[in-house]
């Protein structure tokens, strides 16, 4: 088998969809909690008008934060959200103790036909542990949670190509199986993999088409990259890289770093909240130790990143991580309408030469 090809395509920006509320302050007068389906729609839809190539759509059933919180449902949002845009990719994330492989498979292919041919699962290792445990779905070991998705997505991978499968494994049994229609626009969804441990990395070299990598360091992001890369594909198609990331832009590094501190101050009202999601982690959840090492704002590592600058400086650091192999940007904001209209405005253009007149910015060194 031949090691992996690192490939960098077009640079691509995604938002997260806010299905349980701001990502880096709770308590924000300037973005009071709504994790409605109303104001995720109309967010996606001003996203896809604005030029934003694709949405993760995060699945939890239970607000990760605080019980009594509104929490978006993933998959009919994402249903709906397929039957409204008509460019936009849309990624749900998918927990692989929640539904059975061929269930999953299903739906999967019934909105990638809605779609048009614009879905994307992307399989994610559970970290909250009372989602499962209330209801009365074991809560294996880590390690064990990713064997299990391991053989998860060996079933559900032939399925969404519109295969008859016959498996036989620890956790399914399928005889003959084959879901219709299949293949309508392409050959099956793209599959994209969360996850920084080596169960998880193991995961994405055999079966996974994109890697997303939490917000973090430039150099440890080349690290990651570099290691999985190294992988054998056994030949599948190159792997391809996304990065999650928090971004503060304003016109001067002092206004953005200004602005930082403000998120980083209202940040610490919702340390309680705080406190009982790290009770309700999984201590052996890499992303949670990688999160613990540097100050942020923002989930999936936040501003860990480093976007935060003036317009010149966060363009030269999302430059810098494509140069490192970054193609999907998949970005937070707050208030995120604003800001992501800022970004739109000010920070696609100096990247994107084809959005506007190009201008030049200095790329960040590693």
């Amino acid at each position: 088998m031949e090691d992996m090809e690192l490939v960098t395509p077009r640079m691509r920006f995604g938002i997260w969809a806010l299905v349980h509320g701001s990502r880096a302050a709770l308590q924000d007068p300037d973005e009071p909690y709504d994790a409605s389906w109303v104001r995720n729609r109309d967010l996606i839809l001003e996203a896809e008008a604005l030029g934003f190539d694709s949405t993760l759509v995060a699945q939890h059933t239970i607000n990760p934060h605080k019980p009594d919180l509104a929490q978006l449902e993933a998959w009919t949002a994402s249903a709906a959200i397929a039957a409204l845009t008509s460019r936009i990719e849309i990624i749900t994330a998918i927990k692989p103790l929640l539904y059975h492989p061929a269930v999953l498979a299903k739906m999967a292919m019934q909105i990638e036909e809605i779609s048009g041919g614009r879905f994307a699962i992307n399989l994610v290792n559970a970290w909250n542990k009372p989602e499962l445990e209330r209801a009365g779905i074991p809560f294996p070991p880590h390690d064990e949670r990713y064997a299990y998705g391991h053989e998860w997505l060996q079933v559900v991978e032939p399925l969404l190509r519109g295969e008859a499968v016959t498996f036989e494994g620890r956790h399914f049994q399928l005889d003959g199986y084959a879901l219709r229609p299949a293949g309508i626009h392409r050959s099956r969804p793209r599959i994209y993999v969360g996850g920084e441990s080596e169960p998880a990395r193991a995961l994405v070299a055999d079966k996974g088409d994109v890697w997303f990598i939490n917000g973090q360091p430039l150099a440890d992001v080349q690290a990651l990259i570099a290691d999985v890369a190294r992988r054998p594909r056994d030949g599948a198609p190159p792997l391809r890289f996304g990065l999650s990331a928090f971004v503060i832009a304003r016109p001067t590094d002092e206004e953005a770093h200004a602005a930082l501190q403000h998120l980083a101050a209202l940040a610490e009202k919702d340390t309680a909240l705080r406190a009982v999601q790290k009770t309700n982690t999984d201590p052996e959840s890499v992303m949670a130790k990688t999160m613990a090492r540097f100050p942020r704002v923002g989930s999936n590592g936040g501003t860990g990143a480093g976007l935060v600058g003036s317009y010149d400086t966060v363009a030269s650091r999302i430059l810098a991580f494509h140069d490192a192999g970054i193609e999907t940007f998949m970005l937070q904001f707050q208030p995120f309408e604003a800001e992501m209209r800022r970004f739109a405005a000010e920070i696609m253009p100096r990247v994107r030469p084809s959005v506007a007149a190009p201008r030049r910015v200095r790329r960040a060194r590693s």
